[in-house]
């Protein structure tokens, strides 16, 4: 349950009712800047145990979503393959807010409108707990990821690429 008084957003009461344990943190947002390390700086946080959530589609399997640390870039061919297809690609910024109900900078894991196949990348389960967006710019939900793999059902998986330590950009988070 949440531990603090930050405004409920639709992904938070989901995981009440599912009885599953988070804490809501706040942070402020820069509009100009909505990247993984700007959140993890205004946290205080390690970068790698903040993590995005990416959306794409890919051919014969469709939309799926895929959640890795907010320095890493992802791998479209390790992605495809994870997901069953052989070609995946992000999906344009237009079609985030109708496909999920999220906007860029507030795109959860928890919650979108309807389930699609979710990947984590294998660092999550390295950490007691995760940072991923609670629903909404300025408001993380700081989980343990097993709870959270759980919750939506998704595989554990090495979806980064291999060069990518440092970067945060391309990010639909």
């Amino acid at each position: 349950m949440a531990k603090n008084s930050s405004p409920k957003t639709n992904a938070a009461r989901l995981l009440d009712n599912a009885h599953i344990s988070y804490e809501l943190i706040p942070y402020t947002v820069d509009e100009n800047n909505l990247a993984a390390d700007h959140v993890a700086a205004e946290l205080g946080e390690d970068i790698n145990s903040v993590f995005k959530t990416i959306v794409l589609h890919g051919d014969k399997v469709g939309h799926f979503v895929c959640v890795l640390p907010g320095n890493c870039e992802i791998d479209l061919k390790k992605a495809a393959k994870v997901a069953g297809a052989k070609k995946a690609e992000l999906i344009h910024m237009k079609e985030l807010l109708p496909l999920t109900g999220y906007i860029r900078g507030g795109c959860s894991p928890v919650g979108m409108k309807k389930p699609f196949p979710t990947f984590f990348h294998s660092t999550a389960v390295d950490f007691p707990f995760i940072f991923v967006s609670a629903g909404q710019r300025g408001l993380q939900f700081r989980i343990s990821p097993r709870d959270l793999i759980d919750y939506v059902g998704a595989s554990v998986a090495d979806i980064v690429s291999d060069s990518s330590a440092g970067t945060s950009d391309g990010d639909n988070n």
